[in-house]
């Protein structure tokens, strides 16, 4: 989850945790914006023998599966996919229960494999996390974390429903406002998309996207969200799946509500770890001798932000919800982000700066403050979460609910509280109150947790690995701050790219040593 991180209710985002991304387009069902236009002129490829699958989805019609193909051409937009990148479309069921009625497209971004065809795996297939983020976008973004793998795959990603370019959900003041102005809005101007972009729906739109990339078995690698969307394929298609990573995973046995506390809780835990290294390693600390003091030195800081935020440049101001999103996203970075933090609250408490930390925190593409954001991703990370979980608690359940997400952290407590209220006015009851990931029959997925996590807290990892099934879920465990762990660990990065080119997984129980050790 964006995420980052899954469910914290905030501006535009990644996560009801903390949000994400860019590119938005105009889609009215099976109609693709302007910035997915392609024009292959002028561009000349080496001749490659293309893959071909024999296992199409079934109950689909034949012109979705053997009668559809991909059409890759040069991507125009976004700006940074415009040199070696490919684009495409692929019509898929609006609603898989009619799979003859309504299509949609969604859209797919490519970078093909630089190795010999003799060598060449297949597709693998990039979620990068949200819900909420465009793969169209991330994945020029982010390509460099996964080019060692291009000798043998290609590397996809996608935007799925209700994201970017593929059925993007509206939930602003206007129709064409990619802003979030609440459930109402959504209900206004989306509700024909709303009961279909939650993440089952997703699932199968891979399994057709598996089957026209030529793959007889789908390669993924999910980050955060997107390990609960790659979970949810392999219960819906065990024998479809080939090679899985889920890292940083959103644990499945936790209800929406309970994963607001899990990661409260974890967030905070590695804010007091930053404390303490911030009073032993950096002169001077911004947040005092300890954990103690530092959670005492934050809430006066929340609450004078409280009554008069900070000036963060560029007419923006960082109030007390923001401190707390941006602490939490120099968290995600792991230790590499404790200096830049350090230094950033020292601006904040001293001179009454808001900039830098508004301005890193944005830097890292998980903190989108501003009050127009560029794309959907707040309002698509609010209504792929609806859709999934079936919580709709009273008024009586927010109100305990509220207290004990606030009762779980004294520095993020009150931010990450508003997130209980995420979908109790929903205008759609949702599938179900935690998703169905067991998978019995699957070749072996590779489950990756770091046990210092701060949005998707490490015991989620475990629960992954176990509700997989026995002989599927296999855990390795990185003993690691932030939000995911490759390729930023070297045992780690090694283990992962061994089980995408040899299908081979590390021995069960097996550690990577890191920062924690």
């Amino acid at each position: 989850m964006s995420d980052g991180h899954p469910i914290r209710n905030r501006g535009p985002g990644l996560s009801v945790g903390a949000m994400i991304i860019a590119g938005v387009v105009l889609v009215a069902f099976g109609v693709v914006g302007a910035w997915l236009q392609r024009d292959a002129r002028g561009r000349s490829e080496e001749p490659r023998t293309e893959f071909t699958a024999h296992n199409p989805p079934a109950g689909l019609p034949t012109a979705l599966t053997t009668g559809q193909h991909l059409n890759w051409s040069p991507c125009t937009s976004p700006p940074t996919a415009r040199t070696g990148y490919d684009c495409a479309t692929m019509k898929a069921p609006l609603d898989y229960r009619k799979p003859d009625g309504r299509t949609i497209d969604v859209a797919l971004i490519r970078r093909k494999a630089t190795g010999p065809t003799a060598q060449r795996i297949g597709s693998l297939v990039l979620n990068f996390g949200g819900p909420g983020v465009s793969g169209v976008s991330e994945l020029p973004d982010l390509l460099n974390q996964y080019k060692p793998l291009l000798d043998r795959y290609d590397l996809v990603s996608f935007d799925p429903r209700g994201v970017g370019a593929t059925i993007p959900v509206r939930c602003g003041k206007t129709a064409d406002d990619t802003g979030y102005d609440g459930a109402r809005a959504c209900a206004k101007h989306s509700a024909a998309l709303l009961p279909y972009v939650g993440t089952s729906h997703t699932a199968r739109d891979l399994d057709l996207m598996r089957y026209l990339l030529g793959d007889e078995r789908l390669h993924y690698f999910g980050v955060s969200y997107g390990t609960t969307l790659g979970a949810v394929y392999a219960h819906l298609y065990p024998s479809h799946v080939g090679r899985l990573v889920l890292e940083a995973p959103v644990d499945p046995t936790k209800d929406l509500d309970e994963k607001q506390v899990s990661q409260v809780k974890a967030v905070q835990a590695a804010f007091d770890r930053f404390a303490a290294h911030c009073a032993a390693r950096i002169r001077p600390c911004p947040t005092g001798d300890g954990p103690k003091e530092a959670a005492q030195r934050m809430t006066r800081l929340a609450q004078r932000l409280e009554k008069k935020p900070a000036p963060a440049g560029g007419g923006n101001t960082l109030d007390a919800d923001d401190l707390a999103y941006a602490v939490s996203d120099y968290l995600d970075l792991g230790t590499d982000g404790w200096s830049p933090l350090a230094k950033a609250l020292t601006a904040l408490i001293d001179h009454n700066d808001g900039g830098p930390l508004s301005d890193g925190a944005d830097d890292m593409g998980a903190a989108d403050r501003a009050a127009t954001p560029p794309d959907n991703s707040r309002a698509a990370q609010t209504a792929i979460t609806c859709a999934d979980s079936s919580l709709r608690p009273d008024f009586d359940r927010l109100d305990r609910d509220e207290a004990r997400v606030k009762a779980a952290s004294p520095v993020f407590g009150a931010a990450w509280s508003n997130g209980v209220y995420l979908c109790y006015d929903w205008p759609f009851h949702g599938e179900r109150i935690t998703p169905q990931v067991n998978a019995d029959g699957a070749a072996p997925v590779l489950v990756v947790g770091g046990t210092g996590d701060p949005t998707t807290p490490y015991p989620g990892a475990r629960n992954m690995a176990r509700a997989l099934g026995d002989g599927v879920g296999v855990l390795l465990t990185a003993e690691e701050e932030g939000h995911g762990t490759y390729p930023q660990n070297r045992c780690v990065t090694k283990a992962v790219d061994q089980y995408l080119r040899t299908g081979r997984t590390p021995a069960m129980g097996a550690v990577c040593r890191g920062t924690m050790s």
